[in-house]
Order: structure tokens, then C-alpha cells, then sequence
């Protein structure tokens, strides 16, 4: 039992910090606290599960754990709305007034989520392509190529223009890109 918990103890010292990141990215701050929390507690749970190189496998636990976290918030948004009569009582996040920001928010909302996950593995998460392949559940090559075209269109999709909304656009929209 020792010896499970120091690895257990190294696996969090080692990995809590990026699956934050990770969660937070994906849910913000206070959502990202409960799924950093189930991931290691199902970490803990199936400890002999835990491949030695445990990132990629804690970042797969993570991101079905936010799946469900994000099936909750839309049924809170839902019912929140259904309460409120259909009234919008969202803040704007000041933070996407930087107009970089905004544009490559615009452009990551124009891809689909398939493509927006393999963007962020790559680029926020700076997992290699045989670490990101193990978390989306996919071949090296598979990703290889998911992240091709995801790279491709997002510069398309930055190129066209057509992903630059106005600050009143975003504050009218009231959601978080």
C-alpha cells in the first residue's frame, strides 16, 4: 500500500498542474477544480491502470470527465434560460477585447470540436503527436493528419476575415470563444 500511494503522490506531483491547464482551458477556473479532482481520484482508483508515461492517459480521463461537465453546464444554460424566459444574463469576458484573441477565437469557433481538440493537444497542451494520438484514442498517423487539417483550415479560416467579429458582435453574443 506505500508503495502505491508514493507513486500515486509522484503521479500528482508530477501531472497536477498540466491536467489544471488542461481542464481550465476547456471548463474555466471552477468547473476545472471538480474535473481535475475525478481525474485523479480515478487515477488513484485504478492506480494499476496508469501506464508509466501516465500524461496522455490522465489527459483521456480528463477530457471524457469534461465531456460530461460540459453536457451539465449546457443543460444548466438551458434550464437557466427556460427560467429567465429566453433573457440572456451573460457577462462578457473583458479579456477578449485584445483583438488577437478575438480573432483566433472566432476562427477556433468556425472548426469543429474534433478539430479544436487536436489544435489545443498540440498547441496548448505541447503533448507530441504519439502522447496526443493516445489521448484522442487514434493512430500516430491518424493524428498526424487530423492535425494537418485542422492546422489548414484554422489558417483559412484566419485568412478569410470572416472570423473577426466586432467588439459589439461579442458583447451582443455574450459567450466565451
Amino acid at each position: 500500500m506505500d508503495a502505491d500511494r508514493e507513486r500515486f503522490e509522484e503521479l500528482f506531483r508530477r501531472h497536477y498542474a498540466p491536467v489544471v491547464r488542461y481542464a481550465v482551458r476547456r471548463v474555466g477556473v471552477d468547473a476545472a477544480q471538480e474535473v481535475v479532482a475525478d481525474t485523479f481520484l480515478t487515477a488513484w482508483r485504478r492506480l494499476d491502470s496508469v501506464p508509466e508515461h501516465a500524461l496522455p492517459w490522465l489527459y483521456a480521463t480528463a477530457r471524457r470527465l469534461i465531456a460530461n461537465e460540459v453536457r451539465r453546464q449546457a443543460r444548466g444554460a438551458r434550464l437557466g434560460q427556460k427560467i429567465a424566459g429566453g433573457a440572456d444574463g451573460a457577462v462578457p469576458d473583458h479579456a477578449e477585447e485584445i483583438a488577437d484573441r478575438l480573432r483566433v477565437g472566432a476562427a477556433l469557433q468556425q472548426l469543429t470540436e474534433r478539430d479544436r481538440e487536436v489544435l489545443r493537444l498540440a498547441e496548448w497542451e505541447r503533448l507530441d503527436s504519439a502522447d496526443s494520438a493516445r489521448v484522442l484514442g487514434c493512430s500516430v498517423a491518424a493524428f498526424k493528419v487530423r492535425l494537418h487539417r485542422a492546422r489548414r483550415r484554422l489558417a483559412a479560416a484566419l485568412d478569410s476575415g470572416a472570423c473577426a467579429p466586432t467588439p459589439v458582435e461579442v458583447l451582443n453574443r455574450g459567450d466565451r470563444s
